[in-house]
């Protein structure tokens, strides 16, 4: 008969604990104040990459609608003439043409009224943004309020 084995202590070294160096406040803010700013810039940095990827992208983009625009100037022209020279089929052709002219100086009328009364309504204030850096502004002089305000 076989005697039951006894567990043998392990000869394998034991793991010891990393040497926990006992750091000063100053010194534990100053680390996490340095990886906060470190933080900071890479996010600025990746704003600034994505700002330029999508300026590029808008600068292709206005590109293609001055493009549209003269190319739909050009059209306005020559349907213009082309309502002149139909018009002066029945009647005298300055008349034809001074007929298109104040047609145009009418839709030039109603579109500038239009565009003014809606400049009226544009202000040029963040009315926002004010209101949020004036509530940021109380929050820092009074620190210890509650963090929470109706917004």
């Amino acid at each position: 008969m076989s005697s039951p084995q006894v567990p043998q202590p392990s000869s394998e070294p034991r793991v010891r604990e990393p040497e926990r160096r006992d750091e000063s406040l100053g010194e534990l803010l100053s680390t996490a104040m340095g990886d906060l700013q470190k933080l900071f810039r890479q996010e600025v940095n990746l704003a600034k990459a994505e700002l330029r990827e999508e300026g590029v992208k808008a600068g292709k983009a206005a590109g293609m609608l001055a493009g549209a625009a003269v190319a739909g100037l050009l059209f306005l022209v020559l349907a213009s003439f082309a309502l002149v020279y139909a018009l002066a089929n029945v009647m005298d052709a300055g008349w034809a043409a001074l007929i298109v002219a104040a047609l145009w100086a009418i839709a030039a009328a109603v579109l500038a009224v239009l565009g003014r009364n809606r400049m009226r309504e544009v202000s040029p204030k963040p009315e926002q943004t004010v209101e949020t850096l004036k509530e940021d502004a109380q929050w820092a002089k009074h620190p210890t309020r509650s963090g929470t305000t109706s917004r």
